[in-house]
């Protein structure tokens, strides 16, 4: 072969990868990172796509209550094939909730993709997925709890933008679906500022926020629930934290377990890289036996002051009623002086 066709046939390969392979953009820290992709905005009539990619649903009102909820977000609902399976603790086989996985991004009449709810099991898929579908699929997925190996996965292979928030069996408070409406119909993310109501109080007591370290930030926001986020460390999965904001949340788990994933965070190094951090709801996380455990001050005041960013804990994310809807992956700007934070740029196209 010639060189001229030589270099034709060469230039011909590498344009068919870069069509099968994901953009990838040079670092200020010397290295390669997936670029962004950005999901489209939903409309009323849409068609949203429901799966259960981790726990089972044991009750049949789950499901009643989650169709009219869209309903009456005004959009129609399609149910993954395998959502009423079960095996054991999980929503059915691996094989089943991947599936349902694949059949959602790849059904072009499905607009966006909620998960019915969290549990454990989702991280049992992580290395069955089929990445390249999902970039050239790409829409709203929204999830959370176990649901965070998944936006960790998803986004370190293929850079789509996904959601962090309610899932299908959440209360839908009529602020949690105003959320919804504001950023997936109109497309403007919130100011993300916990709403403080003094009630027959002096003072505002509910919904504060306290400041770990003072300052502002900005970053690629990453995070999750905590257990599951350390659960992935040392995976092909587990996100590149450079120059990112870390948001962290956990529910009924005992705090020298806490303790113990911080120093897990550490020791992969994802603490060292972080412009900021954001810390959430530990909902029912309490000392277990009294004296002898650290408080969650104490952990955050131990692994995360010593880092010397801008910091601060009580953000509303997490296992609670009126949970912020976060664009995973989008970079944001904080104020750990004031406990809030924007979007910075654009999340859909």
């Amino acid at each position: 072969m010639d060189k001229r066709n030589f270099l034709r046939t060469l230039g011909t390969g590498l344009a068919c990868t870069a069509t099968l392979s994901p953009q990838l953009i040079w670092g200020a820290e010397g290295n390669y990172h997936m670029a962004p992709i950005y999901p489209k905005l939903l409309k009323k009539g849409d068609t949203v796509g429901i799966i259960c990619p981790s726990g089972a649903i044991d009750d049949q009102l789950s499901f009643m209550l989650a169709q009219e909820t869209f309903e009456a977000l005004g959009f129609n609902v399609k149910w993954g094939d395998h959502v009423h399976e079960r095996l054991g603790h999980l929503a059915g086989t691996d094989q089943a909730r991947l599936a349902d996985l694949h059949q959602m991004f790849e059904d072009d009449e499905i607009k966006a993709i909620i998960c019915m709810r969290g549990g454990s099991g989702a991280a049992r898929l992580l290395d069955k997925i089929d990445y390249q579908l999902i970039r050239r699929h790409p829409k709203i997925f929204l999830g959370y709890s176990d649901i965070t190996s998944l936006h960790a996965a998803i986004h370190s292979q293929t850079g789509l933008i996904t959601f962090h928030g309610a899932v299908g069996i959440s209360s839908w408070t009529v602020s949690l679906a105003k959320q919804f409406e504001q950023l997936f119909i109109v497309g403007k993310p919130t100011r993300y500022e916990n709403p403080l109501d003094k009630g027959n109080n002096l003072i505002p007591t509910q919904n504060r926020i306290q400041t770990i370290t003072s300052g502002t930030a900005s970053g690629k926001l990453l995070g999750g629930n905590l257990s599951v986020l350390t659960s992935i460390a040392g995976s092909a999965y587990f996100p590149d934290f450079t120059d990112s904001i870390l948001f962290l949340e956990e529910v009924s788990e005992e705090l020298y377990r806490i303790e113990r994933m911080f120093c897990q965070l550490r020791l992969t190094g994802a603490l060292t890289k972080i412009k900021g951090f954001i810390f959430g709801q530990c909902t029912d996380c309490n000392p277990a036996g009294g004296y002898g455990s650290q408080n969650l001050d104490q952990i955050l005041e131990e692994y995360i002051k010593p880092l010397q960013i801008p910091a601060y804990q009580g953000a509303m994310i997490g296992h609670i009623s009126n949970q912020f809807i976060l664009p995973v992956g989008a970079t944001i700007a904080m104020n750990a002086n004031t406990g809030t934070f924007v979007v910075a740029e654009k999340v859909f196209r």
